[in-house]
């Protein structure tokens, strides 16, 4: 190789480490400063995992009159329900590529367990409808940036708090009328992946997600609903938007 071919390729390779580093902050600065804020916007697909009881299939019977309310059941299920959820961003830097986030947020979304009997005519859906306060305390490991573009994975845990479930509106409600109620509070585990676009006056975050909650959400109650069940824990999928 000719000493002037040597020369152009370590000025070529000099001058695009020096152009790569020269990559504006766009973004906003966001991830310039220890800490920043934003704002999220979500889509979530819930169900319930359900744990039965050994005798889940027995008829009911009123204990009051000894009367069975409902036939033999043939199977209690939960399909994906969907919802929506939006949200407040603090962002604190730790490092350059590992940053701590509390996300805020006010979710709407209603679940359904679904039961069917021996008697088809008994067949029904009942909707667990709750809003909840989300409060997920998470950890960003975040990739070197390439150009305008990173990855990351994001991983911890959450808090959520009911704040519009229907826990005592079946009060006088018939026992084939009651419905299935979660417990106010409990907490989840998070793990996700996502990407930062960088732009020049923001950032924008697509992100999914997957959590499962810990412990026991149903509330146990006595009635043909709540009684076979032993156990329900909280699966979902939630696709956000992060605007920061």
């Amino acid at each position: 190789m000719s000493k002037t071919c040597y020369l152009t390729l370590v000025f070529v390779f000099v001058c695009s480490n020096f152009l790569l580093a020269q990559v504006p902050a766009w973004g906003g600065g966001a991830d310039q400063n220890d800490l920043s804020f934003g704002f999220t916007f979500s889509y979530i697909s819930s169900n319930f995992k359900i744990v039965k009881k050994p005798d889940w299939r027995n008829p009911y019977i009123d204990p009051a009159t000894s009367q069975k309310i409902t036939d033999s059941l043939n199977s209690i299920s939960s399909a994906p329900a969907t919802g929506f959820v939006i949200g407040f961003i603090t962002r604190y830097r730790l490092t350059d590529h590992l940053e701590a986030r509390i996300t805020p947020s006010l979710v709407f979304a209603d679940r359904s367990l679904s039961y069917t009997y021996v008697t088809p005519s008994q067949d029904v859906t009942k909707q667990v409808q709750t809003t909840t306060v989300d409060i997920p305390l998470l950890l960003k490991l975040k990739s070197d940036r390439i150009g305008n573009l990173r990855a990351y994975i994001i991983g911890g845990v959450k808090y959520s708090e009911s704040i519009g479930s229907k826990r005592n509106s079946d009060a006088t409600l018939a026992l084939p009328e009651k419905l299935v109620k979660n417990v106010s509070g409990y907490g989840s585990y998070e793990v996700g992946m996502g990407f930062d676009f960088y732009f020049e006056f923001f950032k924008l975050s697509p992100e999914i997600k997957l959590s499962n909650s810990m412990g026991n959400v149903l509330l146990p109650e006595n009635h043909p609903f709540s009684s076979p069940i032993s156990k329900l824990s909280l699966h979902t999928i939630m696709f956000s938007l992060y605007f920061e």
